[in-house]
């Protein structure tokens, strides 16, 4: 299978293509020149390869959470060349692929979702080595993350928003995190296993049926909206 992976959901662009069992990679830190990095970087793993978009079998791409004009480069970007190749694709999770290499069954991800917020999800390896959301992705304040469904085990935590709000994770957390990595940044590369298992099942879909994961569905949010957000969750 030849599948090509694109992720611009954070500051990170980053893109893989699998041919097979190799894997041909892209990963940079754009902060804002996604647009000008991202085809350079398909392009070249295209070129690395020999092969074209409509040799290929499925693109995958990053559907966020993450920043609102990152997701829509990358987006834009990755149904442009499904519609020229007529190809299937999936999308996964900006959390998820933060907890793709990680070696620990139970890995926190947490992105900086600016605004005094954080995009959060709790994901458990299942039998097979595959990640399973034990908790979906949600938009809330530090403070008020849902506490570990599995308080007893060790935690890994991943991205960004341990780097700006570490202690109120932590805390409201209420399990172990012996290890955070706060620098950790999505890749493409951790995007092609769970895509290759959605396209196998034949779970691809039309680039015209692929939505972005915004959570929040504006920048601003008022200062009501703010408090909510820290409320702790009921039930």
């Amino acid at each position: 299978m030849k599948l090509l992976a694109i992720d611009t959901a954070t500051e990170a662009c980053s893109v893989a293509l699998q041919v097979g069992d190799a894997v041909i990679a892209r990963f940079a830190v754009a902060g804002r020149a996604h647009t000008q990095m991202l085809p350079k970087q398909v392009a070249e793993v295209l070129a690395e390869a020999g092969v074209t978009v409509r040799d290929l079998d499925g693109v995958v791409c990053g559907i966020g959470p993450g920043s609102f004009a990152g997701l829509r480069i990358g987006l834009s970007y990755a149904k442009g060349l499904a519609m020229v190749g007529g190809l299937p694709m999936v999308g996964v999770s900006s959390l998820q692929m933060l907890a793709g290499p990680s070696t620990l069954d139970r890995v926190l991800t947490v992105i900086d979702a600016r605004l005094s917020a954080v995009y959060a999800a709790a994901w458990k390896r299942d039998d097979v080595g595959q990640w399973q959301a034990i908790m979906t992705p949600t938009l809330c304040a530090p403070d008020a993350l849902p506490a570990a469904p599995d308080p007893a085990q060790t935690w890994l935590g991943l991205g960004s928003g341990f780097a700006a709000y570490a202690a109120p994770l932590a805390a409201a957390w209420g399990a172990a995190l012996p290890v955070i990595d706060g620098t950790a940044l999505p890749s493409a590369v951790h995007a092609l296993p769970p895509g290759r298992d959605a396209l196998l099942r034949g779970a691809g879909l039309d680039a015209a049926q692929l939505q972005p994961l915004y959570l929040r569905n504006k920048v601003a949010l008022t200062q009501v909206e703010q408090q909510a957000l820290r409320a702790p969750r009921q039930g």
